[in-house]
């Protein structure tokens, strides 16, 4: 008897339980923000921020500004300045601002003109909106030595260093892979400053606290790997992160090589106070996989 009601109850549970989930998945199909579960808080002790362009697809500046507060995420990143003022409005912060793009950087002084102009306008709309950086880049190499690329990226970027210092707002310079051609955003074939190094000595020798690296993960792991003793060694011109799986640049799953939280205790452990933008591009259902990373790297 006791036995058969035992039973009868647990198929019920499970019934409900069964009804719960499916209610939750539909209406999370239909792309509503009010899920019946809510995220279990965060222990908030790594800042993370979510990269608009990786799910501009699926989510307008609204609604990513809106689950983004859902999963305790505090920034939309790489964002234009017109969109600042909806995050604004959800308590969210643009972690770093877009300028010149990879393509065309400081290593060729044919274009220091077109990036300083487009770096100082930015530089600008940061310090009147609160956003602490700028990202920057190298440039590709488009026949130059590495040795030139160097001597120019330190010419170029010590032009413009000084009006960030004024300013009080960093300029990151990303590291990123020339391995990977298999999408134009995986991968960036031709790019200069394509190994961890290379970029801090750029850094170190345009000399001033207002310049840094952009430390990208993924980047990190396809060209140099050795990821934590590298966040340990360049603990002080680390400026943002970036987040990705690899292979593929996709999901923080178990698809994926990286072994993400060990990585955040050490950025934890050198005591970085920055942010740590997902970066990832969904390969599935993007709120899923957004809420698996923001678990994971929340250590």
């Amino acid at each position: 008897m006791n036995s058969e009601i035992s039973r009868r109850k647990l198929l019920q549970n499970s019934g409900v339980m069964a009804a719960t989930a499916l209610g939750w998945g539909i209406q999370h199909a239909q792309g509503g923000e009010d899920k019946a579960e809510s995220p279990q808080p965060l222990k908030g002790n790594i800042n993370q921020s979510v990269v608009h362009w990786c799910f501009k697809k699926y989510w307008d500046i609204e609604k990513t500004a809106q689950v983004a507060k859902q999963l305790g995420i505090k920034s939309v990143e790489l964002t234009p300045p017109e969109n600042w003022d909806t995050l604004k409005k959800y308590g969210l912060t643009c972690a770093i601002a877009s300028s010149h793009g990879f393509k065309v950087g400081f290593n060729n002084p044919e274009n220091w003109d077109q990036c300083i102009e487009i770096l100082r306008k930015r530089i600008d709309e940061c310090a009147d909106g609160g956003v602490k950086n700028v990202i920057t880049f190298t440039g590709m190499r488009d026949g130059i030595s590495d040795e030139t690329g160097t001597k120019n990226c330190v010419a170029g970027f010590k032009k413009i260093i000084g009006y960030a210092e004024k300013k009080k707002v960093n300029l990151c310079l990303e590291m990123l892979n020339s391995r990977d051609d298999s999408h134009p955003m995986k991968g960036h074939p031709g790019y200069q400053g394509d190994h961890t190094e290379y970029c801090i000595d750029i850094i170190k020798q345009v000399g001033s606290n207002r310049m840094k690296l952009l430390f990208d993960i993924y980047h990190v792991q396809i060209m140099d790997g050795d990821v934590i003793r590298r966040i340990r060694q360049h603990k002080d011109y680390i400026g943002h992160v970036h987040t990705a799986g690899n292979p593929g640049r996709g999901e923080l799953d178990q698809k994926q090589e990286i072994n993400y939280p060990p990585i955040m205790q050490a950025l934890q452990e050198i005591g970085y106070q920055g942010f740590v933008g997902q970066e990832f591009i969904p390969t599935r259902d993007p709120y899923e996989g957004l809420k698996q990373a923001v678990v994971l790297c929340d250590v």
